[in-house]
């Protein structure tokens, strides 16, 4: 392994490509974003205000660096090595994760490597200076007086010099500190230090992989909503962050869709989901990305090319917007809890019953080719709008989606009713424990105060125990699931109706 301390440094020249070549640096992307909490802001405010570069390994994410350049090599030695430095890699690289290959001479190897990441600033600059003369420029007053003097300290917010007059103790914050010439040995771009086997030097093509710290994504969607609630606008965003100390201009970028395992520390798997990417689509043209099947995930390429700035948030187009996407307005009525066993029958009489329940509207729309959609939707927060009699849009609720592959329907929750009201009461209630039953019956009303007519669907969670059978109901009802069941209400403008069933449970 090359002691980072021996290696004079210098810059490697690497190729431009030109026009209709292959980008030289191609990037693909995972996230573990939840859409729930992650905000890129939060981030790039915190790095645009000085704060600890290392909150970088928080990022919920990371890259893999895919970057081919022709390098300049050295003559080699007699035993054929030869010392490399490469730069402009990312400062949160995992340097194990460094893979090597010379395209121009198959043969030559790596032998080790080092990465160097202590970059040059401020106070690495005045260690330097130690016991050599400097000139500090201090205020005082209305002028500015000099100092010039050798450098014995700088630390703690004080420069210390020993002047022609004495020791001088002067504040670092306000000062204006003159040195020499830049010393050797600094750095001022994080570097991967090769020592290389190779035949013969020269320029040599190389590629280079590794994976970084520091860059992820997230998927916003925006529903605008058609006046008479049946049809919708639906665009996306896909929001890539970075923040891996390097930055990448008219570079290759993918993202890729999957729960993709990661081992973790002890201490970070609590508090860092596994990698979790999205879907995109299919092929769209050039303003979206262009979706393939990639093992037991979907990888998903951008057509052009982009610039990856240092420091950066920016926004690309997920996926053209779908026009006219057939949606449905959905009001649900749910006043029970779900069912989460009990250890035993729940038969507290008053229990889920008795209090005015908000009704939830939802919007569903199903993910097809039907429907002018048919792509993948990768997890992310989806905004609605809808348009006044003015024109202007107006914000009606945002939901998080999950990933959602295609053909399959997705919920939107935008809010609740206000002019539709539900109410639930238990109207009787008896346990027979030595027969071990127990029989309930339910009044569910629902009030609809609005100038129009309105559906709700009336959901009975059948939570008291798992064995059930409901033996006299209302109207008809559609069995979700093993204790879920459903009723679907019409009513007219201004209109009450009730809905009345009796179960009993066994056990």
């Amino acid at each position: 392994m090359i002691e980072a301390a021996t290696v004079a440094l210098a810059l490697v020249p690497f190729s431009v490509p030109a026009a209709g070549d292959a980008p030289s640096a191609v990037i693909t992307i995972y996230s573990s974003a939840d859409p729930a909490g992650f905000d890129p802001r939060q981030f790039a405010d915190a790095a645009r205000m000085g704060g600890n570069p290392n909150f970088a390994w928080q990022v919920p994410g990371f890259g893999v660096v895919r970057d081919t350049r022709t390098i300049s090599v050295p003559a080699p030695g007699p035993d054929g090595s030869v010392v490399v430095p490469f730069t402009d890699v990312a400062q949160f690289i995992d340097p194990t994760t460094v893979s090597f290959k010379d395209l121009s001479h198959p043969d030559t190897i790596v032998r080790g490597q080092s990465y160097q990441f202590d970059l040059v600033n401020s106070q690495k600059l005045m260690e330097k200076f130690l016991g050599q003369s400097i000139r500090v420029s201090v205020d005082e007053g209305t002028a500015a007086r000099i100092y010039e003097g050798t450098l014995l300290s700088a630390t703690g917010g004080t420069i210390v010099l020993q002047a022609k007059e004495g020791v001088r103790i002067l504040p670092s914050g306000t000062a204006r500190v003159e040195l020499g010439s830049l010393p050797g040995g600094l750095l001022t771009k994080p570097t991967l230090i090769w020592d290389l086997a190779a035949s013969t030097g020269g320029d040599h093509t190389v590629q280079l992989a590794y994976q970084t710290a520091g860059l992820t994504w997230r998927a916003d969607y925006n529903l605008i909503v058609a006046a008479d609630d049946t049809k919708a606008d639906l665009g996306a965003w896909v929001t890539i962050l970075n923040l891996c100390g390097a930055g990448w201009n008219d570079a290759g970028l993918k993202l890729v869709a999957g729960d993709v395992q990661r081992v973790q520390p002890e201490r970070a798997r609590h508090a860092m989901p596994m990698s979790r990417a999205a879907g995109l689509g299919a092929k769209m043209d050039e303003l979206g990305f262009e979706e393939k099947s990639f093992f037991e995930y979907h990888l998903y390429t951008l057509p052009r090319r982009v610039d990856l700035a240092e420091n950066s948030s920016q926004q690309l187009v997920l996926f053209p917007t779908a026009v006219d996407v057939p949606v449905e307005k959905v009001l649900i009525m749910n006043a029970t809890p779900d069912f989460g066993g009990w250890g035993g029958a729940m038969t507290d009489a008053a229990f889920g019953s008795g209090e005015p329940v908000k009704i939830q509207v939802f919007f569903r729309l199903v993910n097809s080719k039907a429907n002018r959609m048919g792509m993948p939707l990768p997890a992310g927060k989806i905004r609605a709008y809808k348009a006044d009699s003015d024109g202007s849009l107006e914000f009606i609720g945002e939901d998080l989606i999950k990933h959602t592959p295609r053909d399959e329907k997705v919920m939107i929750k935008v809010g609740d009713a206000f002019d539709v009201v539900g109410e639930r009461t238990v109207t009787d209630f008896g346990v027979d424990s030595n027969r071990k039953t127990m029989t309930e019956s339910v009044k569910l009303q629902v009030r609809n105060r609005k100038d129009a007519p309105a559906k709700v669907i009336v959901r009975e969670n059948l939570y008291r125990w798992t064995n059930w059978s409901i033996l006299k109901q209302s109207q008809d009802f559609a069995k979700v699931n093993s204790n879920t069941v459903e009723f679907t209400v019409e009513l007219g403008a201004n209109q009450t109706k009730d809905v009345t069933y009796t179960v009993q449970y066994t056990w």
